[in-house]
């Protein structure tokens, strides 16, 4: 494969690189370390810049009005974005638009009407709920949500957890079990409105990041009408499996992004920085570090841009998607850890943003499936057949 960037590619990489450095960078000089929101005039400014750049709405197909970008670009633009102290959980503000939930393109024309062409104008947000205290790594069949049919209506109980933004969304998508197959095959996937009876966040649940957090759902006899039904009766699982698997190559960017730019300040540093007379570039184990973070980085993300790669060719890219994670999580992990170290005492303080990249690091080898899930999706696409 011919990873030279296109011509068309540099020039929007270096676009973004460009806006990353000269705009997104400055305002976090006057910002707490740990804060995930810019000024709200910022913002608006800042997203006519991208409208301008043609790149606003990254990830919504072009008949819905977003840019005409392939994956692939889409992904070295996503090494460019998370290259700031935010960049992991929060790049560059969302200035850049987004997808939204990208399971309401298959929507019925109703529900687009309802819930899709209001995402994308702006004016709702979104939730996807699909974790379950009961487990997450194994959804299809950890799901305990039920639903009953009443009528022209689903009777939804149950309870979710890890679930962000749902203390201040409009609507999202919440799976539950409708049938009495205890597998995958017996889930269907709802539009749930938050305002709707039966609907309640039950608590916040912190975490490593800084600014982000999850809740947890308490759904209780909520009444959703049968026109909510997004996709079949018993066949959500599917739309969720398709989410998981695309999600993962952006994902796997962003932890990529962080690396590249934790890597490009070890080099700066050791260049400037002097111990027992001498500068820690001349130090053979610093050197080690230097090139051992360099392995990582180019090793995830060139499994990253295949991913990618076969997603453009129309290709299978389950295992390419679940390596890509995985090496992208755990190399950014690895990088991140070996700069800290570089940079000493330096590398513990909030003046820098190593530590916030240390700590929202450390969730990336969970989030989205954890690394033991990645080599299961990997073993079974390789081996083939089912087992356990």
């Amino acid at each position: 494969m011919d990873y030279q960037l296109t011509e068309e590619q540099q020039m929007l990489v270096d676009m973004v690189r460009r806006f990353v450095r000269t705009e997104i960078c400055p305002l976090e000089d006057n910002l707490d370390p740990d804060a995930g929101e810019i000024d709200p005039e910022d913002s608006e400014r800042l997203k006519e810049m991208t409208k301008k750049m043609g790149l606003y709405g990254l990830g919504i197909p072009p008949e819905f009005g977003g840019p005409d970008v392939d994956v692939t670009t889409q992904t070295l633009l996503s090494f460019e974005m998370a290259q700031h102290r935010a960049g992991l959980y929060n790049p560059c503000y969302n200035v850049f638009g987004g997808a939204g939930l990208a399971q309401l393109y298959e929507a019925t024309d109703m529900q687009k009407e309802k819930y899709l062409y209001p995402v994308l104008r702006g004016e709702k947000t979104s939730f996807f709920g699909l974790t379950e205290p009961s487990g997450g790594s194994d959804p299809g069949r950890a799901i305990q949500t039920r639903g009953v049919q009443d009528g022209d209506d689903w009777i939804l109980n149950g309870a979710k957890i890890f679930i962000s933004g749902a203390d201040h969304a409009d609507f999202g998508i919440l799976f539950a079990r409708t049938s009495e197959d205890k597998t995958r095959n017996g889930v269907t996937c709802f539009l749930v409105d938050t305002d709707m009876p039966g609907f309640h966040v039950r608590r916040v649940v912190h975490t490593l990041r800084s600014t982000k957090y999850a809740t947890e759902i308490q759904i209780e006899n909520l009444r959703v009408p049968k026109e909510n039904i997004l996709g079949e009766l018993n066949k959500g699982f599917a739309i969720a499996n398709d989410r998981l698997s695309r999600y993962r190559i952006p994902y796997a960017a962003g932890c990529i992004g962080v690396a590249m730019k934790a890597q490009e300040m070890a080099i700066d540093y050791v260049k400037i920085r002097e111990t027992f007379g001498g500068l820690l570039a001349s130090r053979q184990a610093i050197q080690w570090m230097i090139v051992d973070n360099e392995i990582d980085i180019r090793t995830s993300r060139h499994v990253c841009l295949e991913a990618a790669g076969r997603a453009d060719r129309g290709d299978d890219f389950r295992t390419e998607a679940a390596m890509a994670k995985l090496l992208g999580s755990e190399a950014g992990g690895r990088v991140v850890d070996r700069v800290m170290q570089i940079h000493g005492g330096y590398g513990m303080t909030k003046d820098l943003p190593l530590e916030r990249w240390y700590r929202e690091m450390r969730i990336r080898r969970i989030g989205e499936g954890p690394s033991e899930v990645q080599r299961l999706v990997m073993a079974r696409n390789l081996i083939g057949g089912s087992f356990h």
